[in-house]
C-alpha cells in the first residue's frame, strides 16, 4: 500500500476537502475527458447526490462545480479570479474552459441537487454530462467525492482502483503491525520507511523542497487567520476569534500569573486561525482533509513556539509519520465524514498529528504508534453535524481539541515504553465499523445533532 505525503497534504482551498475540492478536481477531470472525446459539446450540466447535496451549499459545492467546469483548479486558485468569473458566468451564463470554447452553463439550472437520489458507492457522488445544442446528454461521467480532495469515477470505486500504484515501493505495509515489524528488521524509523517509499517517486530534492512547501503554506494559513477579523462567511453570523485570542496570549505572555493550562490556549488559537481561514475559503492544506485541516499546523506550531529543542528541520519528519499513519486510516478504513463521521476527519487528523510529535519528540515507532491509537480511540463514534452545513459550528473549535488531544496522546506515549493494550489496527477497524453502523444524519447530512437542535439562520 502506498500513499505519497502529497497525496495527503495536498493544496487548495476551503471550505471542504470532499465538498470543494473533490468537486472541482471531478469537474477537471471531466474536461479532459471532454477534450479527448469525438463529440462537440454546446453545454455543461452537474447534479449532485448525497451529502453534496444536503450540505453543498453551505459547503460551496455548486461554486466549487462551476469554477472546475470552467477550468479552475485547486492547486493554482486565486479567490480574486474565481470571484470574478463567477460574476462573468452568472452574468452570461457560459464558461470558456481551455480547449473546448464556450459552452453554456446557467447555475440556476444546470447545477442541480437532488436530495432524494442517493448513489451507491459513496455518500459523496456527483454527475458530470455535456449536452448537444438540442440539449441531450452526448458524454455523462459519474464520480465520487471519497475524501481528503480524492475522486475517483463510478468504475474506478467499483474496480477498487487504487490511483497510487505504481512502481513497487520498498516497504509496503498495509497495517500498523507490518509497519512496525518492518521498522524493527530495517532499524529505521516509521519516517525513515515513509522517506523511502516516496524516494521510489521523485529525487531526495524535490521530496525535501515538498515537505518544506507544505508547511509553509500550513504556517502561512495560521499566520493569516491570527491576523484576520470579522464575520465568516453563510449567515450563521460567526465571528472570528482567533487574532483577539492570539492577542490576549501575547498580552499575558511572561505574566507570573499565567495558569499551565494556558498551553491549552495556545494550541487551540492555532488551529482555530487555520479553520477559520478554511471557513472563509482561503488556501489552507488538507491533513488529511479540509474540515481538520487545523490539527496538524497546530501540533506542529506548538511544538516549533514551545518545546524545548524543536526546529524547521525536523517538520519533514513529523509529516511523513503523520502521512505513514494517515495512509493506514485512509486504506483501512476512512478520513471522509461523509462516510464515518467526524471520527473520520478530526479523529484521523489528531492520530496523525499525535504521531507525528511522538517521533520529532524522540519517540520509537511503538511509542508513536501508541500515540496514534490513543488519540484516534478517543475519537471513536464522533459525528459529523455542521450547522446549516457549513464547516464552521462545531467544526472550528473540534480542530482545537483535536490538536490539544493529539499534544496529550503523544506525551502519554512518550511516558511509556510503547506496549499497549489496543493496537492502532484495532482503533482503526473499530472506526471503519463504527462508521459503517452511524446513522446517516449524523454523517455530514446536517439532518441531525447539533445541525438540528441549534437555531441556523
Amino acid at each position: 500500500m502506498f500513499l505519497s505525503v502529497f497525496d495527503m497534504f495536498k493544496v487548495g482551498i476551503g471550505p471542504s476537502s470532499s465538498h470543494t475540492m473533490g468537486p472541482m478536481v471531478a469537474a477537471a477531470r471531466f474536461l479532459d475527458r471532454l477534450r479527448a472525446s469525438p463529440f462537440s459539446a454546446h453545454g455543461l450540466r452537474a447534479s449532485l447526490h448525497g451529502s453534496l447535496a444536503f450540505t453543498g451549499v453551505g459547503h460551496a459545492t455548486d461554486r466549487a462545480t462551476i469554477l472546475g467546469l470552467a477550468g479552475f483548479v485547486p492547486e493554482t486558485y486565486v479567490r480574486a479570479e474565481a470571484d470574478r468569473a463567477m460574476a462573468e458566468i452568472a452574468e452570461t451564463c457560459r464558461v470558456h474552459p481551455d480547449g473546448l470554447g464556450k459552452l453554456v452553463l446557467d447555475p440556476s439550472h444546470d447545477i442541480r441537487f437532488d436530495y432524494t437520489q442517493a448513489l451507491s458507492g459513496h455518500a459523496n457522488g456527483m454527475i458530470l454530462m455535456a449536452t448537444d445544442a438540442q440539449g441531450d446528454v452526448i458524454l455523462q461521467e459519474t464520480y465520487f467525492s471519497i475524501g481528503g480532495g480524492f475522486v475517483l469515477t463510478e468504475a474506478e470505486l467499483a474496480a477498487g482502483l487504487d490511483k497510487n500504484q505504481g512502481a513497487p515501493v520498498p516497504f509496503p505495509f498495509h497495517s500498523a503491525r507490518e509497519m512496525l515489524d518492518m521498522c524493527a528488521r530495517e532499524g529505521t524509523s516509521i519516517a525513515g520507511l515513509k522517506r523511502a517509499n516516496e524516494l521510489t517517486r521523485m529525487k531526495p530534492t524535490d521530496l525535501d523542497r515538498g515537505l518544506t512547501h507544505i508547511w509553509d503554506v500550513m504556517d502561512t494559513c495560521i499566520a493569516t487567520g491570527l491576523d484576520s477579523e470579522g464575520t465568516l462567511p453563510g449567515g450563521l453570523g460567526v465571528r472570528r476569534r482567533a487574532k483577539a485570542i492570539h492577542q490576549a496570549l501575547l498580552a499575558e505572555r511572561g505574566m507570573n500569573l499565567n495558569a499551565p493550562h494556558t498551553i491549552n490556549d495556545w494550541i487551540g488559537v492555532y488551529a482555530m486561525a487555520v479553520n477559520e481561514e478554511n471557513a472563509a475559503g482561503g488556501r489552507v492544506v488538507t491533513a488529511p482533509t479540509n474540515g481538520a485541516a487545523g490539527v496538524i499546523p497546530a501540533t506542529i506550531r506548538y511544538w516549533l513556539d514551545h518545546a524545548p529543542g524543536a526546529g524547521k528541520s525536523r517538520v519533514g519528519e513529523f509529516l511523513l509519520t503523520a502521512a505513514a499513519i494517515g495512509g493506514l486510516i485512509k486504506h483501512n478504513a476512512s478520513i471522509s465524514g461523509a462516510e464515518c463521521g467526524c471520527q473520520a476527519e478530526v479523529g484521523s487528523a489528531s492520530a496523525m498529528a499525535a504521531a507525528g510529535l511522538a517521533a520529532v519528540l524522540g519517540g520509537s515507532p511503538e511509542q508513536v504508534e501508541n500515540a496514534a491509537e490513543i488519540a484516534l480511540e478517543h475519537h471513536l463514534g464522533m459525528t459529523c453535524d455542521p450547522i446549516k452545513g457549513l464547516v464552521q459550528v462545531p467544526c472550528i473549535e473540534r480542530n482545537a481539541l483535536g490538536a490539544i488531544k493529539a499534544v496529550s496522546a503523544a506525551s502519554l506515549a512518550m511516558r511509556g515504553d510503547g506496549q499497549h493494550l489496543v493496537p492502532l489496527d484495532a482503533a482503526i477497524e473499530t472506526m471503519r465499523q463504527t462508521g459503517r453502523d452511524m446513522n446517516t444524519h449524523y454523517k455530514e447530512t446536517s439532518l441531525g445533532g447539533l445541525a438540528v437542535n441549534v437555531p441556523n439562520c
